[in-house]
């Protein structure tokens, strides 16, 4: 894994090193193992697979097509066009506001969420509360990397977290 991702100190800030997994996207059979695993590790336990904007959406629309799953784009506030369920966060450095249609997908369905990266666990929370808000389960949270040291994980309400590499 350490080849594909790229890891560049100082970003965004100083003291930061950020980790880059634009390499791993850019190599296809790569790519494809790691989609067929998160699907594989959730198998038959979701019927939709919401993505978090940005890299998430990759990463759901590649596990929508090999499982089958419909795809859930949660995305940043003002993005979509309908109503929409809203969730706002803290980032570390401000706040943000994540929304997905209200009537996109029905109640009770199953849904596995998917991103790239669990660090402190903000987004992937506020991205569990709003689906929770929707009437949505949560199969589960399908990660390329988690970063442990963050501790994010404790942030996701004890849903079954996989992520294919943890540092």
């Amino acid at each position: 894994m350490d080849r594909l991702c790229a890891k560049i100190p100082d970003y965004p800030e100083p003291g930061v090193l950020f980790r880059d997994l634009t390499p791993l996207f850019a190599d296809g059979a790569a790519f494809a193992r790691a989609v067929d695993a998160l699907g594989e590790a959730f198998r038959g336990q979701f019927e939709y697979v919401a993505g978090i904007e940005a890299r998430g959406f990759l990463l759901a629309g590649a596990v929508s097509r090999a499982t089958g799953a419909g795809v859930i784009p949660i995305r940043k506030e003002g993005k979509l066009p309908r109503e929409t369920y809203r969730e706002s966060y803290q980032l570390e450095y401000g706040s943000a506001v994540l929304e997905i249609h209200t009537d996109d997908v029905a109640r009770g369905s199953r849904v596995l969420v998917v991103d790239d990266i669990l660090a402190t666990g903000g987004t992937l929370e506020a991205s569990a509360k709003l689906l929770h808000r929707a009437g949505l389960h949560i199969a589960g949270f399908g990660l390329l990397m988690e970063l442990t040291d963050q501790r994010g994980r404790g942030k996701l309400g004890g849903h079954r977290t996989r992520a294919l590499y943890r540092v």
